[in-house]
């Protein structure tokens, strides 16, 4: 097999690998929280982390998500360029959103999305943060904002960067998609719960 190719698998395999490690989980079970995965939504992200009433523990969860993402990013570009980086960045999410350790239930990918994207152009990253924020406070809606941060990431991806980088983050917002599928639902029938609304599942 050539190097080349050896080299881009080595950054998939990298990228699930970091990807996939479940910190919401870990970090909920040494605060003696218990299973995060027995509240709310069910997932491992830093949203659900935070309806355990502890933000810092969200914060710290939303932290270490974003970095699970970035480092593989960073080290794949250092070792074998800006494919595998990219390569490496969409591995990050999928492990996230499909991790072999928990029967392939994970999180919704937001703070992996951000980390990805932090790492393989900030300025396309920070333009993600902005229209999560924007939203956030103009619908209070998390998930809306997620939705619509993915939905333009490709956009922006092409016209700072170029049009790898835009289908990079065309597949990440695709598996974004896909893990807040409910809340899509939700969103149609106007039942999707806003910021703040309590301990419903989003």
């Amino acid at each position: 097999m050539p190097t080349d190719v050896l080299s881009l698998l080595y950054a998939i395999v990298l990228g699930y690998l970091l990807g996939s490690i479940p910190f919401g989980l870990l970090l909920t079970r040494a605060a003696g929280l218990g299973d995060i995965r027995a509240i709310g939504s069910g997932n491992i992200g830093a949203t659900n982390v935070l309806r355990t009433g502890n933000r810092w523990l969200a914060a710290a969860t939303l932290l270490l998500d974003a970095a699970k993402a970035a480092l593989p990013v960073l080290l794949a570009r250092r070792l074998w360029g800006e494919d595998a980086a990219m390569l490496a960045g969409m591995a990050a999410m999928v492990g996230h959103c499909f991790p072999v350790w928990l029967n392939f239930k994970g999180g919704k990918g937001v703070a992996v999305f951000i980390g990805s994207l932090l790492a393989l152009s900030w300025p396309v990253g920070l333009i993600f943060c902005a229209v999560w924020l924007f939203i956030a406070l103009a619908r209070k809606m998390s998930s809306l904002a997620a939705l619509t941060a993915g939905a333009t990431a490709p956009i922006f991806a092409y016209v700072v960067v170029n049009e790898w980088l835009a289908a990079a983050a065309a597949v990440m917002a695709l598996l974004l998609f896909f893990q807040h599928r409910e809340n899509i639902a939700r969103l149609f029938a106007g039942t999707e719960p806003k910021i703040g609304a309590g301990k419903k599942k989003a």
